[in-house]
């Protein structure tokens, strides 16, 4: 028998068999190999897409800069400051702030331990929840349901005109809105004036502890929902016109396209919304309710951020106030991921991916 014709073992075929591309032989140096080659390939590549995106979006980079230092400079280089919840933190104690975090004594969790002792802070947590829920139910889908209006107007005009004006009072101070309403609602507004001179009692809506919640809704309301408006109609204009007149050519009516196109056209923003007004759940207006503390009393609108400053930053117990902001975020953060999950499961991106 020829020497070509000598049969080679099983091992030395499978050791000496090449694969069909003419890469390293098959087994397992030869995917050990391939593995090598791929994860080299792969950083080879990675490093090259790096330089052609920094290269092509280098000026948008440079451009968000400034904001990012911003951000780091307001919003996280402050969260070093939590320490202070942990201390009885006196500023006196240096001519630098900062320098005073590290010379005031330590108490560990006698901050907290006051905190959930104090019946104030329970109130004060229980009546931002029920604010948070109204302003929920009631101010949250008036913005979805003007979007939907303007969004039937024919003429770009009147549409242009009624959306300016509902967003005109998103710029005005809470100092110009309290005001607003007190001429509206007060002892001496347009109303209780009105009952008197028709021999009525007049009434004064913005001292009753009674209605004082849904007054605080109603002025969130008229303030901030034109700023929703833009948002909603932002998202409607990506839908693309052909939807609307397949659906009316189908037979489909105004509320049929509406249920069927246009809602579920608006779900995702409705969504990432919903997750960030629960995160800002316990933020429910602050120089709002400071600015009318006294017409109706601290029973009806004290609220967490109400209740650091009075019986915090005013008292200057700087440690009991960085406490209860402490818990206000944990418990802010638990709500973001607790609402993100439930988009998730709506099938919903929400504020991030999975």
């Amino acid at each position: 028998m020829s020497h070509s014709t000598v049969p080679r073992s099983r091992a030395g075929a499978k050791a000496g068999r090449r694969s069909p591309d003419g890469g390293p032989p098959d087994g397992a140096a030869g995917r050990a190999a391939r593995r090598r080659a791929r994860r080299s390939a792969g950083r080879d590549a990675g490093k090259l897409g790096f330089r052609l995106r920094f290269g092509r979006d280098r000026t948008l980079i440079l451009m968000t800069l400034p904001a990012i230092a911003l951000v780091l400079l307001f919003n996280y280089i402050p969260v070093l400051g939590n320490i202070v919840a942990f201390q009885d933190y006196d500023p006196y104690l240096s001519d630098n702030g900062f320098v005073a975090m590290f010379q005031s004594p330590w108490t560990g969790l006698e901050n907290f331990q006051r905190i959930f002792a104090d019946s104030g802070f329970w109130h004060a947590l229980q009546n931002t929840f029920v604010l948070f829920f109204l302003q929920l139910v009631l101010y949250f889908p008036i913005p979805i349901g003007l979007a939907l209006l303007i969004n039937s107007v024919v003429r770009p005009r009147v549409r242009a005109v009624a959306q300016a004006v509902m967003y005109l009072p998103h710029f005005f101070s809470w100092v110009l809105v309290v005001t607003v309403f007190q001429q509206i609602f007060g002892g001496a507004g347009i109303i209780a004036q009105t009952l008197r001179q028709h021999g009525h009692q007049g009434i004064d809506l913005m001292t009753d502890p009674g209605i004082f919640k849904f007054l605080v809704t109603a002025e969130g309301v008229w303030k901030d929902a034109g700023w929703g408006i833009i948002v909603f109609l932002a998202a409607l204009s990506s839908v693309s016109p052909d939807l609307y007149e397949a659906a009316a050519m189908d037979g489909a009516g105004r509320w049929r396209r509406m249920w069927h196109i246009t809602l579920p056209a608006l779900r995702p923003v409705i969504a990432l919304l919903l997750v960030l007004r629960v995160g800002d759940a316990l933020t429910v207006g602050f120089e709002q309710l400071l600015l009318q503390r006294d017409s109706v009393g601290p029973g009806a609108s004290e609220v967490l951020d109400t209740y650091v400053w009075w019986n915090g930053i005013r008292n200057q117990d700087f440690g009991y106030a960085a406490a209860a902001g402490l818990i206000k975020g944990v418990v802010g953060l638990g709500l973001v991921l607790t609402a993100n999950k439930v988009a998730h499961l709506m099938g919903e991106q929400g504020v991030y991916k999975k």
